[in-house]
C-alpha cells in the first residue's frame, strides 16, 4: 500500500513516515501544497494525509482540485484547525476523514487502514481468499491459519491483491502501489516478489494473467 503523506512540518512528517514505514507502508512527502497536489494528480495511491495550512497551495483547494479531476482516493485530513467550518469545508471538498492535532500515529495508522480497506470495497476487517487471512485493521496475513514473516514489500505485494480478490490487477498499477516515487525499480522487480510468495503461500494462490498482471485467487485450496 502507498500513501501520499502533504505535511509542511518536517519533523511530523518525518515522524508519520517512519511509522508508517515500520508498518511496511510506501510512503511519498510532500512539503508545499503545490508539490502535493501534483504528486496526488499524477500517482497512485491508495490514501492520503492532507494537511489544510500548507505553503504555496492549501489542503482544501488540493482536494477540491483532486475531486474534481475524478481522483477518488482517500484522504484523511490532518490538522491543528480543529473548528467546525473548518472541518465542514473539508468534508464538502471531498474528504474522508478528518483527524485535529495533536494526535497519536497509531491512530493515524488505523484510520488509514480502515480508509483503505473500505475503499477497496471491504466493510469488514478480516478479507479472506482460500487459506489466506488479511486482517486489514491490524494489517496481519495469515496462510492456513498461521501467521505469515514476510518482508516489506512482499507485504505490500500481497495485501494489494488480497484487497481485490480474485480480481486481476495490472501489472503497473501495482508496481504503483508498492514503490515509493523515488525508488528505483527493476523491470522483473514483481516477478520476483511474487516468486517468493509463491514459495511462501504455495503457486497455485497467485495467478499470471498473461499480458495484464495477478490476482489472488482461492485456487485448488
Amino acid at each position: 500500500m502507498r500513501i501520499l503523506l502533504v505535511e509542511d512540518d518536517t519533523t511530523l512528517a518525518g515522524g508519520i513516515a517512519r511509522a508508517l514505514r515500520a508498518e511496511n507502508f510506501a510512503v511519498d512527502v510532500a512539503g508545499d501544497g503545490e508539490d502535493g497536489g501534483h504528486l496526488g494528480s499524477t500517482e497512485l495511491y491508495d490514501a492520503v494525509v492532507l494537511d489544510l495550512g500548507l505553503p504555496k497551495k492549501d489542503g482544501v483547494t488540493i482536494l477540491r482540485e483532486w475531486r474534481a479531476e475524478g481522483r477518488d482516493m482517500p484522504v484523511l485530513i490532518l490538522t491543528a484547525r480543529d473548528g467546525w467550518s473548518e472541518k465542514v469545508a473539508g468534508f464538502k471538498a471531498g474528504a474522508d476523514d478528518y483527524l485535529t492535532k495533536p494526535f497519536r500515529v497509531e491512530e493515524v495508522i488505523m484510520r488509514l487502514r480502515a480508509l483503505v480497506r473500505r475503499a477497496a470495497g471491504h466493510a469488514g476487517a478480516t478479507i479472506t481468499c482460500g487459506g489466506l487471512s488479511f486482517d486489514a485493521q491490524l494489517g496481519t496475513v495469515e496462510c492456513d491459519g498461521l501467521p505469515l514473516k514476510l518482508t516489506a514489500m512482499e507485504w505490500r505485494v500481497l495485501t494489494t491483491l488480497m484487497l481485490r480478490k480474485e480480481i486481476v490487477v495490472d501489472r503497473a498499477d501495482l508496481i504503483e502501489r508498492v514503490y515509493e516515487g523515488d525508488a528505483d525499480v527493476d523491470s522483473n522487480s514483481v516477478e520476483v516478489i511474487i516468486g517468493r510468495l509463491r514459495k511462501k503461500i504455495g503457486a497455485e494462490r497467485i495467478e499470471t494473467v498473461r499480458g495484464r498482471g495477478y490476482r489472488v485467487t482461492a485456487g485448488a485450496t
